[in-house]
């Protein structure tokens, strides 16, 4: 995973070793750093930050020997990094679940995203997590959109042995996320899980219907499922979906295949929420808790 990102923070280092620590000699550096990150899935303002911190760290510092250097360059990437991933208030999808059911009421999460990027099946993946912990899960099926939707969320119903609320192709979708709120509250179970209409995020009226259901059903949590391999697509529909929407964190998919990296810093930058899982695989189990400390470690290492 990411080895292109790990490449290219290396060389970075490597080269910022050898050089004085001042700006005229640092700019070029990062300059082509910039780019690097660019090609590497890195939105732009997101490489002009890492750049514009690391010269403000690095400028007119003195540091004698050569490995103190590395580690000094490495330790304050790290920090830029770590801040970068950090935003956001920390989610806890478990502890969340629990203080709801302390409350004698479900915990209700509203999933968007566009078709093609894992959403049906991180929503299964995330029912899978709740119920090795012994919740009571039940899914809706508020894509009433697109052919097969239906079909898809209800054979991973079956898998997994829970219920699942549906209404018929063409129904409104607020109405079967109101049904699976009110069959969770009438049979004492712990999460809503409520799956959307892959929505192209440009398109005004499907995002009008997805700030329609989170009106009606007033979710816990809004949760954006992103493809880690659509590049810098992934940011543009980061953006366009916290600002028609409102998102409170993020899932990335398809991890396991992301030789470049750069989604999980972009997403995390562009929205200011954290990203709660990674997607590393096919089955239920592939799903991993998002830990900016270890990700940061990962590429810098």
């Amino acid at each position: 995973m990411f080895e292109k990102l790990k490449a290219g923070f290396s060389g970075l280092v490597n080269k910022i070793t050898t050089v004085e620590l001042e700006a005229k000699t640092l700019q070029p550096i990062l300059n082509d750093f910039k780019l690097t990150l660019v090609e590497n899935d890195v939105a732009f303002p997101v490489s002009e930050k890492i750049a514009t911190e690391m010269e403000k760290r690095l400028n007119r510092i003195e540091v004698k020997r050569l490995e103190d250097r590395k580690e000094f360059i490495r330790k304050n990437l790290h920090e830029v990094l770590l801040e970068i991933l950090s935003k956001g208030r920390e989610i806890d999808l478990l502890e969340m679940v629990e203080e709801q059911k302390r409350k004698g009421e479900p915990l209700i999460i509203v999933f968007v995203g566009i078709n093609g990027t894992g959403k049906t099946t991180s929503i299964a993946k995330i029912a899978k997590l709740f119920m090795k912990r012994g919740f009571m899960v039940v899914l809706a099926c508020s894509d009433t959109f697109r052919a097969g939707s239906i079909e898809q969320l209800e054979e991973h119903a079956k898998r997994l042995g829970v219920r699942m609320i549906k209404h018929s192709y063409g129904a409104d979708p607020a109405a079967v996320a109101f049904d699976a709120i009110k069959h969770a509250e009438a049979h004492g179970m712990n999460v809503v899980l409520i799956d959307t209409a892959g929505r192209i995020q440009t398109d005004k009226n499907l995002m009008n219907e997805l700030a329609k259901i989170k009106r009606i059903v007033n979710p816990d949590l809004t949760l954006l499922v992103i493809d880690a391999l659509t590049g810098n697509d992934a940011v543009m529909q980061a953006e366009e979906f916290h600002t028609c929407v409102g998102i409170d964190g993020t899932i990335l998919t398809k991890v396991d295949a992301d030789t470049k990296g750069g989604s999980a810093l972009s997403v995390a930058y562009v929205t200011g929420k954290p990203i709660l899982y990674i997607g590393i695989g096919q089955t239920y189990e592939d799903l991993k808790r998002f830990d900016p400390e270890q990700f940061t470690n990962m590429i810098l290492k």
